[in-house]
């Protein structure tokens, strides 16, 4: 049972009902599940709750734009991440969360106990001098000086850490919205920001969003964001959108992997990372998929658009790039889903997986962590 002890205030201590911290936090929670209307609302808080606002402020988190708009500043911004970061995953695991292994050994930045004769081409940074120099005074009869040859050096063995580059694809598309799905989603792609910033900083990680279209989010982007509203409700759609000419109203909100996949690869072609990887997060088949320089809008999903999304897949895949895709099931079964990201993972080889959307964080940071440990071959 909790305990409380009171004493009579005597004016000397400075009141704060709520630090600018845990202000700042409840504002990211909000930022999260809504996106950028948070911060569009915040203009009447000038009126409400100046105090709020002068406290964040203050500490660093938001800041006004030039055109008197808010928004999150870098501080604020890695703030968000190490907080999603933090509350997906248990902190007793950190220590779980090293460099990317991998069984190679060779030039890197971890030094092993073990040593090994010096061979040319190898870093003299990791020469271990003291069996160095024991190799040359067993090798010498004679006193000092003592002269050191090249048989007499020996370096620290290095174990191999690869460099990775990873796309997220974010599904926006408006069944995101129900059960906190796009929430959670988010907040996996936040924290993987702080994951790869913190301890894997030759990776390079990019998020694209794909709705009826795909686009790529920066981090700013990313914590605004939010899916994309169901603007037509008809029980059967069949529109092509050209690109070129596109009509004043596009409905935004169908689910488009394969410009999501098209964008990730063109992204990936650009990396020269010996490993890189797809990471699919979505609730829902394909409706959506590029024909030239038109956009197929189809509803209910259509065995064309499932095609059209698996050879760009297999065609990733075949140019050496890792797909795994995360399927999330909150509000009911979707068998038809389960089926298709069955179908991703046989045509490319990689990793299917169907969960919750409070299961998520830790099925993609495993898969992100320990999907490549080993180095594609060239």
């Amino acid at each position: 049972m909790t305990s409380f002890r009171f004493s009579k205030w005597d004016g000397s201590q400075q009141f704060s009902p709520q630090s600018a911290d845990k202000l700042f936090d409840e504002l990211s929670q909000y930022l999260t599940e809504y996106g950028e209307e948070v911060l569009e609302s915040m203009q009447d808080w000038e009126e409400t709750n100046p105090e709020v606002l002068d406290m964040l402020m203050k500490q660093g988190y938001i800041e006004k734009d030039e055109a008197g708009q808010y928004r999150v500043t870098p501080k604020g911004m890695r703030r968000v991440e190490n907080k999603a970061l933090e509350e997906l995953f248990d902190i007793r695991r950190k220590d779980h969360f090293g460099k990317h292994e991998t069984e190679m050994r060779g030039a890197g930045q971890t030094t092993l106990d073990e040593n090994k004769p010096y061979e040319y081409g190898d870093p003299v940074s990791n020469l271990n001098l003291h069996e160095t120099m024991r190799n040359a005074m067993q090798r010498q009869s004679s006193g000092p000086p003592i002269r050191i040859t090249e048989d007499d050096l020996v370096i620290h063995e290095t174990e191999y850490q690869t460099s990775c580059a990873t796309v997220v694809l974010l599904d926006m598309s408006g069944s995101m919205t129900r059960f906190g799905k796009y929430g959670a989603a988010k907040k996996v792609a936040l924290a993987m920001q702080s994951l790869v910033r913190g301890r894997y900083q030759g990776d390079f990680l990019q998020t694209i969003g794909f709705y009826s279209f795909a686009s790529p989010l920066t981090e700013r982007e990313l914590l605004y964001s939010a899916p994309k509203q169901v603007s037509i409700y008809d029980s059967r759609v069949r529109l092509r959108i050209n690109l070129d000419q596109p009509p004043k109203f596009v409905p935004q909100h169908f689910t488009n992997i394969h410009a999501g996949l098209q964008m990730a690869r063109r992204v990936l072609k650009r990396q020269s990372a010996q490993n890189r990887q797809i990471i699919i997060i979505t609730d829902g088949e394909p409706t959506a998929h590029v024909e030239g320089r038109d956009v197929m809008l189809i509803y209910p999903p259509c065995e064309q658009t499932a095609q059209v999304t698996l050879a760009e897949a297999k065609r990733c895949s075949a140019e050496g790039i890792h797909v795994s895709s995360f399927a999330l099931i909150e509000d009911y079964f979707y068998l038809e889903l389960v089926n298709f990201v069955q179908r991703l993972a046989q045509v490319t080889g990689g990793v299917a997986a169907y969960c919750n959307a409070g299961d998520l964080g830790n099925m993609v940071i495993d898969s992100f962590v320990g999907g490549r440990r080993k180095r594609r071959a060239v």
